[in-house]
């Protein structure tokens, strides 16, 4: 819990002196806030699943030692989203001098606006209250990434104005300055230039700025956290050797472990609307298969892993089966959308474009896909029944020259014939934890009939949008 804001701002210096407040340095009031949550037994983060046992106790040591801290980890491991949510460990407004670019501590103000400013007003001098929004400074960091842009430059208008180069008021001040007393992130670390990096070395270690050659002593107080590509920070020559040893951190994010916290967090940010014009249902199964398909992506030979294979890929998969399931509903006439195996054509488009694929010898990219997608399906499948328990069903289909046609644009309606010959899928479906309506059933028959299918026991005959299975 972080100490609470003052009922009343004091709105001078003198006011600030009568209460308790007292000014600590950023690090200090990190850990203070991080040591009364821990305490309390709260939650450092919220919405981040799967670092409770990994991540987060790192992270929470490096801000108990004060330390700058730096996390790698490839595209997609919520890295930008934990620093963000390193806001919710300051307090909830603290003190600075008004109009101050540099958020000055009223009481030892750096700039020399400031000083002067406080050496004519004295005690009268206006105090503003920051919130931690306004304390929090992110730079994607990109190849043009400039010093002016991190640190600052000298404004030629105020130089035009009268002042001398070697006025400190001529200073334009960058992000980091501007962060002062607050916490500065930069994502992608690797992608400034070396000479961008360089500059970044007295910022963290030795707390002063040089700007045009004009070396500006500028004990800033700020807490430096950064992003990076484990392969970028690495490799020699993309981060120089200095500027790594500044940081006292170094963690290292991963993608989520276990099918269930990569199900979990799809849930958690998958996009969801309020004027559904019918409910839709993605069962349970149906989403283990597209976090199965994702973390085979991640083991496969034929996909660069040194890029990652995001979870942004999980939601989006699940986001189009849905799409699908509505669009086949709407256009059918069907009260309730359930997403099942003919939906999985879907998950094509939203996948190729997140999968940085190893050249091909037949060049097919969406052999590749496919390959994934009905081993997902068969780990699936497996990890809830096996061929034995469907003995009667494939009994039926072996005598007789049974078939069932299934497909995206078939409504349940379309499957009731075969629903009422096979036997088990009644059990199936209860074991599966899904409704028994008319929509739910023809997906756990789709589910079945492919389990078996990817199992050898059961022939498929592909055609365009639909597929016959049979004996």
């Amino acid at each position: 819990m972080v100490k609470p804001m003052p009922e009343s701002h004091p709105t001078t210096i003198r006011e600030l002196r009568q209460t308790e407040y007292r000014v600590v340095p950023v690090r200090a009031e990190l850990r203070r806030n991080l040591m009364r949550r821990l305490a309390a037994g709260d939650a450092l983060f919220s919405g981040i699943l799967g670092y409770e046992e990994s991540v987060v106790p790192q992270l929470e040591n490096a801000i108990l030692a004060g330390q700058d801290l730096i996390l790698l980890g490839e595209r997609g491991q919520a890295k930008s989203r934990l620093l963000r949510g390193l806001i919710d460990l300051l307090d909830d407004a603290i003190p600075a001098i008004a109009g101050c670019e540099i958020n000055d501590d009223p009481y030892q103000p750096l700039c020399r606006r400031c000083r002067q400013l406080v050496a004519e007003q004295g005690d009268d001098t206006q105090v503003s209250w920051l919130a931690p929004e306004k304390r929090y400074s992110e730079k994607l960091a990109t190849p043009d990434t400039s010093i002016a842009d991190l640190i600052g430059e000298v404004d030629p208008i105020r130089v035009a104005e009268g002042r001398y180069l070697s006025d400190e008021m001529t200073i334009h001040y960058g992000l980091i300055p501007r962060t002062h007393r607050g916490i500065f992130a930069i994502n992608e670390l690797p992608d400034l230039a070396e000479r961008i990096q360089v500059g970044l070395l007295n910022i963290i270690e030795e707390r002063d700025v040089q700007i045009r050659g004009y070396r500006l002593r500028l004990p800033l107080d700020v807490f430096v956290v950064a992003t990076a590509n484990p392969e970028d920070y690495t490799n020699r020559g993309r981060i120089i050797t200095p500027l790594k040893d500044r940081f006292g951190a170094q963690i290292r994010t991963h993608y989520p472990r276990t099918i269930e916290h990569e199900i979990a967090i799809v849930d958690q940010e998958a996009t969801t609307f309020d004027d559904m014009p019918v409910p839709v249902h993605v069962p349970q199964y149906m989403k283990e298969i597209v976090a199965e398909f994702t973390q085979l992506a991640r083991r496969h030979p034929q996909v660069n892993q040194r890029s990652g294979v995001s979870v942004r890929m999980s939601i989006a998969n699940q986001e189009n089966l849905a799409g699908n399931a509505l669009r086949r509903a709407l256009r059918t006439g069907e009260k309730e959308a359930v997403a099942r195996i003919s939906d999985l054509s879907a998950l094509t488009s939203s996948s190729a474009g997140k999968l940085e694929l190893e050249t091909l010898d037949d060049g097919d990219d969406s052999q590749l896909l496919d390959k994934m997608l009905h081993a997902a399906c068969n780990n699936v499948f497996r990890r809830h029944f096996t061929a034995a328990q469907f003995a009667d069903l494939l009994q039926r289909f072996d005598h007789g020259g049974f078939t069932v046609e299934v497909g995206e644009g078939l409504s349940a309606s379309a499957y009731a014939a075969a629903l009422g010959e096979l036997p088990g899928i009644d059990a199936a479906t209860e074991k599966l934890g899904e409704s028994g309506t008319a929509a739910s059933r023809a997906a756990v028959l789709e589910f079945i009939l492919e389990g078996l299918h990817r199992g050898k026991r059961l022939n498929k005959t592909e055609m365009d949008g639909t597929a016959v299975y049979g004996g």
